[in-house]
């Protein structure tokens, strides 16, 4: 290499240093201009404790701003997504073909139908109001509008500490959608499906909703906050007896179907049946145990009491068949675990073993008198005993509750357990005055204006082939 380019390889090497130095120069400045970043605010181990302790426990944080979980609880959120899907179940297609497969053939695929345009009405009216008016504050009797079309229904907690808010409203819209879907068996072969639409939109709005926000959502039924301390763990009032009692109404304004008394309207297939029972047993830990909010042990004593009381529910049914009629029956298993199931739903997260067990023995006589006795007594055609099991189911399991509820299971009831038989006995009483008064105005409007039931050529028929032009049997 000659001198010439030795020379100009170390002009080159001397500017990029002095290029480089000069570059850092303002970096530098800038760095030392720039304000200090401003050092975390030190958490304490005790406020970490206790927000540990607040998640496994399923119990509100101590102090939300020195949280660091920032978000929903994982198992938490998701007991209560898989609870939602198992509620979900319960109707479609649980209770669809538990109730599908006690009608007569011709009406399968009415009673599928009906469950699944109440399924989708009940969502879209969810959506923009239902939940809301349920859970969002307001009066002690309804919410108010501030939660409509689901504004700041977002994934972050809200009801529940350790849920999203998205997730709560959804695992509380299979409750709304089961509710009025469960009156469908005592109005079975004989409604209009258009009518059963126009009847469940108006009853959701002034029955439902009004208990959802009365039990649930903070109003006059709601435990330590509401003027009356009623207890109801997952729905003895709420769904069962709203829908229990308003289906006798409906089922005695409609009038019985056509031959009732004089023909035979034996089930069509209790395979069907039996299915949907095991659907509905299955899906109910969803509905009781996920009532607890969490995967903690409330939920846990609640998986376990649902468990002895349906179990019991239906061996105590079939017996008293066999006792009484020489034959235990397919349908009076599932009749009694269902109204086991029915009985320990407002109790299941507030009573012990023994008390699951004595709701399901209530279950499976008290229910099996109304509907095997005292429904021939009377006369009234409850197709497939609609208020036998769930309306006086619910209201047994609601009093039950105010006698067997105990706060070594559940000690967030340790305050209310005095005067809590009398209180339970005021909720029963508002709930069947309510829910009888104002069904019988709404099915006696829809009656004078566009008919309940079709008409009498349409009901022989068959609702599936006439009113969705369909058949759904499979011989």
């Amino acid at each position: 290499m000659n001198k010439w380019s030795t020379s100009i390889i170390r002009i080159l090497k001397t500017a990029i240093f002095f290029g480089m130095l000069a570059a850092a120069i303002p970096l530098s400045a800038q760095e030392a201009a720039a304000p200090a970043a401003a050092a975390p605010k030190e958490i304490s181990i005790e406020q970490r404790v206790a927000d540990l302790e607040a998640y496994v426990n399923n119990s509100a944080r101590v102090d939300k701003a020195e949280s660091k979980i920032s978000g929903p609880g994982p198992g938490h959120n998701g007991w209560l997504m898989t609870s939602s899907a198992l509620v979900l179940f319960m109707t479609l297609p649980g209770l669809a073909l538990f109730y599908g497969g006690l009608v007569r053939k011709k009406n399968v695929l009415s009673v599928l139908a009906q469950c699944m345009g109440i399924a989708g009405l009940v969502t879209i009216m969810w959506w923009a109001f239902g939940f809301s008016l349920s859970f969002a504050p307001g009066s002690s009797y309804i919410g108010g509008l501030s939660l409509a079309f689901f504004n700041g229904v977002t994934g972050a907690p809200g009801t529940l500490p350790w849920v999203s808010e998205n997730v709560f409203a959804i695992f509380q819209l299979t409750f709304a959608i089961i509710t009025p879907a469960l009156m469908l068996g005592a109005i079975a072969e004989r409604i209009k499906f258009t009518s059963v639409l126009v009847f469940v939109f108006v009853w959701m709005i002034v029955i439902y909703f009004p208990f959802a926000h009365m039990v649930w959502g903070g109003g006059l039924m709601c435990g330590a906050a509401g003027a009356i301390k009623a207890i109801d763990f997952a729905g003895g009032t709420v769904v069962h007896m709203t829908s229990g009692w308003s289906a006798l109404v409906l089922c005695l304004i409609l009038g019985p179907r056509i031959g009732f008394g004089k023909e035979k309207m034996t089930p069509h297939s209790m395979v069907l049946c039996m299915v949907g029972t095991g659907m509905l047993w299955v899906g109910w830990y969803g509905f009781n145990a996920g009532s607890a909010g969490g995967a903690d042990g409330i939920a846990g004593n609640a998986f376990m009491t649902t468990t002895l009381a349906a179990a019991v529910g239906g061996f105590t049914w079939a017996m008293l068949e066999l006792i009484f009629r020489k034959h235990a029956s397919v349908l009076g298993f599932c009749s009694g675990i269902v109204a086991g199931l029915v009985v320990v739903t407002p109790a299941a997260g507030f009573v012990d073993a023994t008390g699951g067990v004595i709701c399901g023995l209530a279950a499976g006589s008290i229910p099996f008198l109304f509907c095997v006795k005292l429904k021939q007594i009377f006369g009234y055609d409850d197709a497939l005993d609609t208020f036998g099991v769930h309306g006086v189911g619910g209201t047994v399991g609601s009093i039950l509750t105010g006698v067997l509820a105990t706060d070594k299971v559940n000690p967030n009831i340790s305050g209310l357990l005095d005067g809590l038989l009398v209180a339970q006995l005021e909720a029963v009483a508002i709930t069947i005055v309510w829910s009888v008064v104002v069904t019988a105005v709404i099915a006696y409007a829809i009656k004078f204006t566009i008919g309940l039931r079709p008409t009498p050529e349409v009901e022989r028929g068959g609702l599936d082939i006439n009113e969705h032009g369909e058949e759904g049997y499979i011989s």
